[in-house]
Parts: C-alpha cells; sequence; structure tokens
C-alpha cells in the first residue's frame, strides 16, 4: 500500500515538475492551446494546463469591437492564443485570440476572394454605412451589398447570420470588404432562369407584391420577380400603382411575355381578371340613364366613363340642344355628367351615349308679328277674301290691258 502512494506521489511531482518546466519554457510571441474555463465582461479565462492560467482581455478576442466577452467565446469552447505578456505576480499569461485569428485569417480570405465562395458570417455591429463582421479580421459589409433591394433601417441585423463573398481584400491597409448582395445576385439569377424556363405566355399565377416604382409593380412570382407595368395594374386608369396595390399583397398576374435573354418577365394584373366590358355586359341597357364621368374631350365628340374601364361616345350632336363649335364650350374633363345609353354593345366595346336627351328641350321663341304690306294689306284693310281682293287688284292694274283677251 505504501508503495503505491509513494508512486502516486512521484508521478505528482514529476507532472508538477513538467509544468513548471513548461511554464519556463514559454515567452512572449509563443502560441498556446487551452479551453475557456471562466468569462467575465471584459475577459475570458483560459486553462492551458500548466501552472499558469491564461486571461483573454475584452480587445483580444475579436478583432471588432465587442460589450460583452461572451459575445465571442462560450465556456467549454477550446482557442488558440498568442502570448502578449506575463505576468508572474499573477502567475497568469495575457493571451490574445484576435492575432491568431488574424493571420490565419488573411490567407482564408485571399482564398476565398480568389475562388468566390460564399461563407457565412454574424454580424457583430451596425455602424454608419454598414454592417461590420467578424472574420478573424474586421470584415465590412456596405449598406449597398448588403441586400437586393433598399434597406433603410439596419438596427434588426446585429446578431443576424449572413451569406457573403470576399468583394474586395487589402491586406497592407487591413481592409476586407464583403457583399451579402453578390450572393444572392446570383442565387436569383439561378433561380429565375429555372423558373422562366417554365413560364409560357397567357398562364396564371400567384404572386406577391414586392416593391412598387412610379411605373409599375414588381411581383414575386417563386422567387423571381415579373414587372406588372402601371398601365397593367387595372382596366381603370392608375396614377400610381400605390392607388391600387400594396407591397406584401397576394395577386393574381398574368404572364404577357418572357424574355430570357434580358431576364425579363411581363406580368398583368388586370389582365387575370374579368375585363370591364365582360363585367358591363349584364349591367347596361339602351334607353337608360347613367351617371358618368368626363375622361376626354375631342372635337367630335366626349368620352364619358360610365363603369371603370367601359367609355362611352357623347357625339358633339348629342351633347347639347344649342348648336355647339367644340365640345369644350360646355363640357370638361373630370366632370360628373348623366347621360342616355342610345346603343350598347359590349361585344364590340362600343356605348353611344346623349347628354341632351336627359335635358328638357328650350322652348322654342314665337316667330315676331311683321306688318302686313302691298296687296296683303289692302285684302286686310277691306276684310274682303282672298279671291275678291286679287279680283278688284287685277282688273284696277290690268282691266284695259286685258279686255283684248276677250
Amino acid at each position: 500500500m505504501s508503495e503505491e502512494i509513494n508512486v502516486q506521489e512521484t508521478a505528482a511531482e514529476q507532472v508538477s515538475q513538467d509544468a513548471l518546466e513548461n511554464v519556463v519554457s514559454l515567452k512572449k510571441g509563443d502560441t498556446v492551446k487551452g479551453t475557456i474555463v471562466k468569462i467575465e465582461d471584459n475577459q475570458a479565462f483560459v486553462s492551458l494546463g500548466y501552472k499558469y492560467d491564461g486571461v483573454i482581455p475584452l480587445r483580444e478576442l475579436s478583432s471588432v469591437n465587442l460589450d460583452n466577452a461572451s459575445e465571442a467565446v462560450q465556456i467549454g469552447q477550446e482557442v488558440e492564443a498568442k502570448i502578449v505578456s506575463i505576468n508572474d505576480a499573477k502567475e497568469s499569461l495575457v493571451l490574445s485570440k484576435r492575432q491568431i485569428d488574424s493571420t490565419r485569417a488573411w490567407d482564408d480570405l485571399q482564398a476565398k476572394f480568389e475562388s468566390g465562395e460564399a461563407f457565412e458570417v454574424t454580424v457583430a455591429d451596425v455602424v454608419k454605412g454598414g454592417l461590420v463582421a467578424d472574420v478573424g479580421v474586421r470584415g465590412f459589409i456596405p449598406a449597398s451589398m448588403v441586400e437586393r433591394h433598399f434597406v433603410e433601417d439596419f438596427s434588426g441585423y446585429k446578431g443576424r447570420t449572413l451569406r457573403v463573398k470576399v468583394k474586395e481584400i487589402d491586406r497592407e491597409n487591413n481592409k476586407v470588404i464583403l457583399s451579402q448582395k453578390d450572393v444572392l445576385e446570383a442565387e436569383y439569377e439561378e433561380q429565375k432562369q429555372k423558373i422562366m424556363a417554365a413560364l409560357e405566355p397567357g398562364q396564371v399565377i400567384e404572386g406577391t407584391v414586392q416593391r412598387l416604382t412610379p411605373f409599375g409593380a414588381f411581383v414575386d412570382i417563386g422567387g423571381v420577380d415579373g414587372l406588372v407595368h402601371v398601365s397593367e395594374i387595372a382596366w381603370s386608369h392608375v396614377a400610381h400603382p400605390a392607388d391600387v396595390v400594396s407591397e406584401g399583397q397576394q395577386v393574381k398576374v398574368k404572364v404577357l411575355k418572357v424574355d430570357p435573354s434580358i431576364g425579363k418577365i411581363s406580368l398583368s394584373i388586370k389582365a387575370a381578371q374579368p375585363g370591364p366590358w365582360e363585367a358591363a355586359a349584364g349591367q347596361f341597357h339602351t334607353g337608360e340613364i347613367v351617371s358618368g364621368v368626363v375622361k376626354r374631350l375631342v372635337s367630335f365628340g366626349a368620352f364619358v366613363e360610365i363603369a371603370p374601364g367601359v367609355e362611352g361616345l357623347v357625339h358633339i350632336s348629342q351633347i347639347a340642344h344649342r348648336h355647339i363649335a367644340t365640345p369644350h364650350e360646355v363640357l370638361k374633363e373630370g366632370q360628373e355628367v348623366q347621360a342616355k345609353i342610345l346603343d350598347f354593345n359590349p361585344a364590340e366595346k362600343r356605348v353611344s351615349l346623349s347628354i341632351k336627351e336627359t335635358e328638357e328641350a328650350p322652348a322654342q321663341p314665337e316667330r315676331e308679328h311683321r306688318a302686313p304690306r302691298g296687296p296683303r294689306a289692302n285684302r286686310e284693310e277691306t276684310n274682303l277674301p282672298p279671291a275678291e281682293s286679287m279680283s278688284f287688284t287685277l282688273g284696277e292694274k290690268f282691266g284695259d290691258k286685258l279686255s283684248k283677251f276677250k
């Protein structure tokens, strides 16, 4: 039994002696490996298997600014670090994980830059102009390279995992520019080609409005966007897409055109819905009076919208009871009017209207009484019947001359 104790003591002494020799042999600049055993706000403690423990200050944990050491390491994590200094009084080694990570990172980042490889990073901080990630060195993602679309507020990006590519690398100036947008663009183009190959004009599919512009709406149809031009949003006139649809809205669209050579997909929301003339087929009838809005004035009349997308013509002769030289004398665009349907033909998309037939015709003025003149005056003055008056007049004037014809 005593022999066993002596053996154990001898072994313990030998381990202690070996550890002491290891401590003695270590010097500033050496690389050591250990396990994180304790984390405080501004530092992390490392068990190295030596008499001295290691401590990594917050500034030496990462190449980016940290608020807490727990953002960089976890208890039980194995780390490799470089000895910055040896504190014999506290029997500890001041270590730098950042220096080891940085040395290895440049070679790794250079290889990723040359191959175009995509890799994951965690956003460590949101700064003016973009995001910061720890990639062994400080990696910067400019705001314009975060997403394919414009992002106004990046406050929610801290802690998020992004897939990026090395956009620019400059070891001498300690500069690394990363881009998630390049990864998203490449994935988008690959997906777009697959979807475009399966699309055919005339298809009606579901989509989601992604973003709005003054000239139209971009609709996601399964990972790629197609453009619904503002003229294809509704059957009625649309001043701005936001007046009709909103971002995130689910819509049905009809495929109008697919052009893989330029990567363009043209869609229509209105073509996926019943046309206004189809809807109006049983709504209007000849002879009824309807309300409408003057949409356009032309030299020969006015076009009045009586339902969204349904316009009828009021010929200039049907605008007013009196003669007018131009419709502008009576009407103006945007004016609400009452009109009577003279003819309704939805198959030919034609409506003939009349405004004047909804109004009472003005009374005709009486003709002025003229004073009688000549023979008529003689008849009225003598109160003779017409025949007698005429005989008298002719006899007086032509009696002598007519006597020879008897």
